[in-house]
This record gives C-alpha cells, structure tokens and sequence, in this order.
C-alpha cells in the first residue's frame, strides 16, 4: 500500500494568523459570555427588587394586614373555597394582575397559603421556606416554586395594631420575562461581538501581509540562518563592508571596515552623521556615484572603495560600500619599481664593466703590460660602477644607500639629478623600513615630478637626512628640496596634504580611478608619519623659476645605533660612525 507524502507544516504567518484569529475569537466569546451574564444578573436583580416592591405595598396595606391578623385568630385555615373568595383573593390577583407579576402569595404565620394564583394550592404550605420573613427580615430570592423558576421578595405582614408577625406576603417574577429580556438586550451584544470578530480578523490579515513584506516572505528559521551566514561572511573577509539601510542608517559595519577606517563599530549611526571621510559619502548621493573606484586615505591607509545600490526585486534596501586595502600593493610596487630600477642602473654598468674587461684584454693582447696595470689601478682607486648619487657615503646605513641610490638612477633617468645635502648625516640603522620608505620615497618623487615639470634648465633634487639618538629609538629628520616652480600662488600650505592634490597638477578630480595612483602620496607620508609621533610639513612653498617648495618630514623611532640595530633581510657590516 502506498503510503501518501506528509503534508508539508503551515508557513509561520499562516499560523500567525490563526492563531490571531483564534485569540480574537476567544476573547470575543468570553466578552459576549460575560457581558449575557452581567445583563442577566442585572435584570434579576431588577426584578427582585420590583418584587420587593409590590410585596412591600401588599404587606403594608391596612386591609391585607387586618384580614390575615383575622383569619390567623381563627382556630384552623378556612377551606380552600372559602379563601379563594375572600377579600385576600382578591387583593393579591389585583395586584399581580396589574403589575405583570408571576404570583402574589398571602401566608399566614405558619406558612399557609392564604391568597395565590392557583386556587388549588390554597391552604396548603408554601413551596419554599418562609422562616426568614416570619422572622421578621425582608429577603429576595430565586428559586424554582410550583410555578416555575422566578426572582422574587419575602416581605412579614405585621399586625395593625402591634409588631408581631402575622404573616408574609411572597412575589415573584419568572426568570423566563427575566430571559426574554435579557435576549432583546443580547442583540446588540452579538451585533457588536461578531463586529470585533470581523475587524479581528481582518486586522489579523493585514498584520500577516505585513510581516510577509517586513520578513521579505522568508521564514523563522530561513532568517535565523541568514543571520548566521551573514555573521560568518561579514565578520570573516578581510574587505571592508559598510552597508547603509534605505532610511540612511548604517545597518553593517564588519571588523574588517573598522579595522581600516581605524573607527568603533557604526552600526545605527546616520550615514551623514557618521565620522567616516565624506568621498565615501558622496558615492552614495545621487550622480554617477558606485560606477567607478575611489582611492582615499584613512587611518594610514591607501584604500580603494566603490558602492552599489541594494536592490531586493523592486523594493530598494540602500547601499553596500565594500572598502580594499592598497597599502600593501603600493609598497610593493613600489619595491618592484626600485627593482626594476636598480636592474637597468646593473644592465648598464655591467655593459661598463664589459668594455672596461675589453679595455684590459686590448693591453694585455699588444702587450701593453704597464698600461694595463695603470688602467687597473685607476679602476682600484675610483670603483668599477658608477653611483648617480653625490655623497651617498653620508649615509651610512645600507637600506638608505640602496633605496635612495635606485631613487637616484629613476631620477637620473628623468633627467634630474638627486644628491645629498651637506648636513646629511646617518650614522643609525633604519629600523622601520616600510615606513621610511613610504614617507621618504612619496617625498623623493614628488619633487622629482616638480622638478620635470619646473621652469629651472638645472634640475635637481637635494636630500638631507639626519638621526638622532634616543633613549627607545632615534629620530629620523629628512628634508627634501627641489629645483620646481614651488607650490602655486595662494595655495595653502596645508592643502597639498589633501587627499587628491599633486604638485604637479594641483587638486584633481574626487573620481579618481582605482591604480591611479595620483594626489595621494603627502597625504599618505603624513598620516603615517603622525602616527608615530612625526610629522610632515612645508618648510618653503618655493617660487616659480626655482627654488621649489621645501618638504620635512620628522620620524621618531625609526633608527638605532649602528652596533645594535640589525636590519631583517640586509647583510653587511655593521658602520662604526
């Protein structure tokens, strides 16, 4: 027998609504249930005292008083025939009659019925306990008589002319009159009633449309799960992710995004409000922003970021900012160009050593053993290759020899020569090489630049660098100088540290394309030169035609005394000073 599939469970607003449904449905019936049973209650009680009433009247009139005080003094109950025509008879029908009463009931002081509706039951004992009006104490009641259910009062009858009981008078009205208006009153309770159940229930309906739209139609347990993955995802690349909501919050701001803005976590901040740099706001706003990468600098870092729009179907969802770090790119680059560098300035000085060795076995061939040997003490005395740095000797720490001299081969290469100042003096070793480089080879190239596109025929850049010592490492305090036009009239000195501004050029465009490059490097060299307690500043904005502007930058604890500093990946002696 093949067995049938099990019906797949009820989606969660499905059960939602429901159970909604169900609530208000409850809660409707138990608020008609209470609301039937407070009017019943309340007619009830309006009859018994509209019982209490009428006997009241009937126990206090004169007539009704003296004829039960006579016929209580007789020996015996007259019979049956005898009371149905006397003068209580007749009060007691007169009055139920005229009030719409169920009965009235005249009893003399043992309980006997002296007057009641049905003549048959004349003479006999009431149905339900006198005591308590014989007793002379007025009560209301409901009970079930011979004539059926009813809400009634017990009212003694005292004798005229004393206080002594002489009997009671019972009335009461149906609790069927008591149902039948208890049910013209109910009808606009169930009106009202099925009224909240019907608004209940489409409230209930518009509620679970709502949170199908709110919840994008997914399910407890999806949403769990999608909270989960986003967690793993968001928290585990090492791009940074800013998401930005519809209404203009910040919603996500992964580790990664707070590690490279150097910032706290965002999240429920006002993207406007928040203390990010405002390119990274202006690529959400409206214009061509998110088509292109923007390069920016932040916390020390080159970071090249870009943003699209959120879209889920047609409904918007905001904006996703995804930041990448191109600081670690850049320095390789960087040494990659130094390489490249240093490889052609090797190309053409082995090509020199080539024609020298030529040189030699030309002597040695004709014979000419003395020229030979002069020609070799020459080559002894000045070195074999030639180093396009003037007083590179100054600095005495290899890194600096090396980096700068292959700055000195791409300078020379461009037709500017690099040299070093006078004051130059390094008798440390470099420490921190990744930050001297960066902030040392962005000044050498910036004036390298200005002096290509300056006025002076002489082109040249001239680099001082000096160290000084210090208790948790020495200060290194580099000056550079260059042939260039200096900076433009009226520019200010502080806005060539802007993010975006070149000496070449002056301020460029905010849309800087990704790889770019340009109008970042000052900006850079600064923030990284703050960071360890330095600076970079200009000591001369210069003047058109030449000299050009003058740069400083101050890196504290970068270097260490010659004896005790070892630089990882560079071998050689260590210089004495």
């Amino acid at each position: 027998m093949q067995r049938s599939a099990p019906r797949p469970p009820l989606r969660f607003s499905t059960q939602t609504l429901l159970l909604q449904v169900a609530v208000v449905l409850l809660v409707v019936l138990l608020s008609a249930a209470v609301h039937a049973w407070l009017t019943y209650d309340r007619v009830g009680s309006e009859a018994e005292n509209q019982a209490l009433t009428l006997a009241r009247t009937v126990a206090s009139d004169p007539s009704v008083r003296e004829d039960v005080l006579a016929i209580s003094r007789q020996p015996g109950t007259p019979p049956p025939a005898e009371l149905a025509a006397g003068p209580l008879m007749r009060e007691a029908e007169a009055a139920r009659v005229r009030t719409g009463a169920l009965f009235v009931v005249i009893t003399d002081e043992t309980g006997l019925r002296l007057a009641h509706p049905d003549p048959e039951r004349l003479g006999e004992k009431v149905s339900t306990d006198p005591t308590e009006a014989l007793a002379g104490r007025e009560v209301t009641t409901r009970n079930t008589g011979t004539l059926g259910p009813s809400a009634g009062a017990k009212v003694p009858v005292y004798s005229p002319d004393s206080t002594a009981v002489v009997g009671e008078v019972s009335v009461g009205y149906s609790m069927e009159t008591v149902g039948q208006s208890v049910a013209r009153d109910i009808g606009p309770v169930a009106v009202t009633a099925a009224g909240a159940l019907l608004a209940g229930v489409l409230g209930s309906f518009l509620l679970r449309r709502r949170l199908q739209r709110l919840t994008l139609g997914l399910e407890p347990e999806e949403i769990s799960m999608l909270v989960h993955d986003q967690v793993a995802v968001l928290q585990g690349v090492d791009d940074g992710v800013i998401g930005i909501s519809a209404d203009g919050r910040i919603s996500v701001f992964n580790a990664a995004a707070q590690r490279l803005l150097d910032l706290p976590d965002l999240a429920g901040t006002r993207w406007e409000d928040a203390p990010v740099p405002d390119q990274l706001k202006s690529l959400t706003r409206p214009g061509p922003a998110g088509t292109d990468a923007l390069e920016i600098v932040a916390g020390g870092r080159v970071l090249v970021a870009n943003a699209r729009k959120a879209l889920h179907r047609r409904e918007d969802l905001g904006w996703v900012v995804m930041l990448r770090d191109r600081t670690e790119l850049q320095e390789l680059t960087r040494q990659l160009d130094a390489v490249g560098t240093m490889s052609t300035a090797l190309r053409a000085q082995r090509h020199e050593f080539a024609n020298q060795l030529h040189t030699l076995a030309g002597f040695m061939s004709i014979g000419q053993h003395h020229q030979a040997r002069e020609y070799l003490s020459r080559l002894a005395a000045t070195g074999p290759l030639k180093f396009p740095v003037e007083q590179a000797e100054l600095l005495q720490d290899p890194y600096l020899q090396a980096f700068v001299g292959a700055k000195g081969v791409e300078a020379d290469e461009r037709g500017v020569a690099l040299r070093i100042g006078p004051e130059t003096l390094v008798r440390g070793q470099v420490t921190e090489a990744q930050d001297v480089t960066t902030v040392l080879g962005n000044l050498i190239d910036n004036a390298v630049n200005a002096a290509v596109a300056g006025s002076a025929e002489d082109r040249w850049v001239e680099l001082e660098v000096l160290d000084a010592p210090g208790d948790d490492g020495g200060t290194l305090h580099v000056v550079v100088a260059d042939s260039g036009d200096g900076l433009a009239e009226g520019t200010d000195a502080e806005a060539v540290f802007a993010e975006g501004f070149t000496t070449a050029t002056g301020p460029l465009s905010r849309n800087v394309r990704a790889g770019g490059g340009q109008g970042f490097g000052l900006a850079l060299a600064r923030q990284l030169a703050r960071r360890r307690g330095g600076d970079v500043t200009v000591l001369d904005p210069g003047s058109r035609g030449g000299p050009g502007a003058v740069f400083m930058a101050t890196l504290p604890h970068t270097t260490a005394g010659s004896h005790t500093a070892k630089i990882p990946g560079v071998t050689g002696k260590d210089n004495d000073g």
